[in-house]
């Protein structure tokens, strides 16, 4: 049985831009930094919306989509609890979270080549962690608006792509290109044998994960 399912990525990428430009703001002094608090309110609804996109893309049999949506609402507790009851500055604690989710993004990079938006997302994604690692570690506030600067690049990138993916739903083809290839391809312009190809091995329909 196909069970109709709206894609949830738009949502996903639309959440990540919006809750990226709020911390950037925050890091580049758009934002007071007295104003943390403000800010640790208003990305924690990213938390429950990105969490929600991700449990949509593991019903979608989507591994790396759900991978990827539910790591980042845990990005988005992680910011909001920390502005809300964290210290600014150097922080040694934060900049090992940001380090290891950058090995992390990396790894689904690898991964997620073929879903060439997704993987421009995690391309760009990469750099701006790190570089908040380093400004965590370092607690230097010229390293920290480096990072705001990369955030608003990549909510550039993730606003394109949830305005292509969007785009692509609605009308049923590509609008935008958005450089899918293989399989990630197929599921767009392939035939329904190419999409049942390999069903009986999927999660769910074999007898063992």
């Amino acid at each position: 049985m196909l069970r109709p399912m709206a894609s949830p990525m738009p949502l996903g990428f639309y959440t990540v831009a919006i809750a990226t430009v709020m911390v950037s703001a925050l890091q580049l002094g758009i934002i007071a930094a007295s104003d943390r608090n403000e800010v640790a309110l208003l990305i924690v609804p990213a938390f429950a919306l990105q969490l929600i996109v991700g449990i949509a893309c593991i019903a979608g049999r989507d591994a790396i989509a759900a991978t990827l949506m539910s790591s980042f609402a845990g990005t988005w507790l992680a910011d909001s609890l920390f502005y809300l009851f964290g210290q600014p500055g150097r922080s040694s604690a934060q900049a090992v979270f940001f380090f290891t989710f950058t090995v992390f993004v990396v790894m689904l990079a690898v991964v997620a080549r073929p879903k060439a938006a997704l993987f421009a997302v995690l391309v760009v994604a990469v750099p701006r962690f790190l570089v908040s690692g380093v400004a965590a570690a370092t607690g230097n506030a010229d390293v920290s608006k480096a990072a705001g600067a990369l955030g608003f690049v990549l909510a550039a990138v993730a606003m394109y792509t949830a305005f292509a993916l969007l785009l692509e739903d609605v009308r049923g083809h590509t609008v935008l290109p958005v450089g899918r290839r293989g399989p990630a391809r197929d599921a767009i312009e392939g035939t329904i044998d190419s999409q049942l190809r390999g069903y009986e091995h999927m999660a769910g329909v074999r007898r063992t994960l």
